[in-house]
């Protein structure tokens, strides 16, 4: 048998501690076996994506489609036929567009050169005629890279006595002058939007159900235009995303004054673009003529048979400084009222037979009044 270790020879169990960690990890290997697998996944979950405007923001060109070209003055003696299927492609588009519309083209091109005046005003001085919700008239500020500030510019006009007052003192040698061209311009601008006004009444699928706007949008109806100037002509990335800038803008802001109808006048040649939610076209105008576009309001009347579309040219000419564009916004500030105006004054056949009757016995009447007296 062994002999039975001393006392002092026993190891004590409950006393024995291990030695302390050491303070640099041992090396060893992964307890993954694919840790290759779950560094790769880390490295894609911690990447930023990138990101890609959906069409909805930035809409798809459509296929190729002219709006309807119609001569202004023939306008009101088009066949309800006619004007059914001129109609229903305004409802495709949202635009349409008039030539022979017997405004000058020395007035618009005159009005258009005094309005570039208007972009010459000193930086610090288009600075103090800002926009604000206090003044909504002036110069619209554009955010974004300074390529794309200094191609595009854009100044809100109202007939306004305000405005007049405060635009003289920061132009005082060139708005008087401006202002009383645009204002004979912006009167034949209401009269063409009237007549276009007129035709959707009477040849639309659906009736136009109008309502008449607040005071100030009736004050203002066919005085409000929207100057644009638009920079030189650049190629490549820089000028899609100055256009891509610009219609998502649009897209966003909208219109700040609710209107029927657009009606766009430009300088030099260019390319017109309509915009929607659902897709944008474009085409060639004729020089001199006029693009209508369908606003907020006519889309509202009609139910939604025409929707609310942005229009906007792009300049060719690569040698111009600079371009500009002017939209007017229309909208009746009684709508039946101006669309009687233009209806014939008719006497049906019956209701001529009874004035004659009424004549015959007014006549007998006096006479029989006249031999009493003799």
């Amino acid at each position: 048998m062994a002999a039975t270790p001393e006392p002092s020879q026993r190891i004590n169990a409950v006393d024995f501690r291990a030695p302390p960690p050491s303070p640099v990890a041992p090396g060893r290997q992964s307890p993954f076996a694919n840790d290759d697998v779950l560094t790769e996944y880390l490295q894609q979950s911690l990447k930023v994506p990138d990101l890609v405007l959906p069409d909805r923001v930035f809409p798809r060109q459509k296929s190729a489609q002219n709006p309807p070209r119609i001569d202004f003055e023939k306008l009101g003696s088009i066949e309800n036929e006619m004007g059914f299927r001129i109609c229903d492609l305004i409802a495709q588009i949202g635009c349409l567009e008039l030539f022979n519309h017997g405004i000058s083209p020395d007035l618009m091109g005159l009005v258009l050169f005094l309005a570039g005046g208007i972009f010459q005003i000193p930086p610090e001085r288009k600075k103090a005629a800002g926009r604000s919700p206090e003044r909504r008239y002036g110069f619209e500020e554009i955010h974004g890279e300074e390529e794309i500030k200094d191609q595009n510019e854009e100044f809100l006009w109202c007939d306004e006595e305000a405005m007049k007052l405060e635009m003289e003192g920061i132009w005082p040698f060139g708005f008087s002058n401006f202002s009383q061209e645009m204002r004979k311009l912006s009167k034949q601008m209401e009269e063409v939007g009237r007549r276009v006004m007129l035709f959707l009444q009477q040849h639309s699928s659906k009736k136009l159900l109008p309502e008449n706007g607040s005071p100030e949008e009736q004050e203002l109806a066919g005085k409000v235009c929207y100057i644009q100037k638009h920079g030189q002509k650049t190629g490549g990335e820089q000028s899609e995303n100055s256009l891509r800038y610009d219609v998502i803008r649009m897209l966003i802001k909208g219109s700040e004054f609710s209107h029927a109808l657009s009606l766009h006048v430009w300088s030099g040649t260019t390319d017109f673009h309509v915009y929607s939610k659902k897709g944008w076209v474009s085409f060639s105008p004729a020089r001199n003529s006029i693009v209508v576009t369908v606003g907020d309001k006519l889309q509202g009347w009609s139910g939604g048979q025409y929707k609310h579309v942005i229009g906007r040219p792009v300049f060719k000419g690569e040698n111009e400084k600079s371009n500009i564009s002017m939209a007017f916004l229309f909208s009746p500030p009684i709508f039946i009222n101006s669309i009687k105006e233009d209806e014939d004054f008719t006497i049906s056949i019956s209701q001529q037979f009874i004035l004659c009757v009424l004549l015959i016995l007014i006549y007998r009447f006096l006479i029989s009044i006249y031999h009493l007296f003799i």
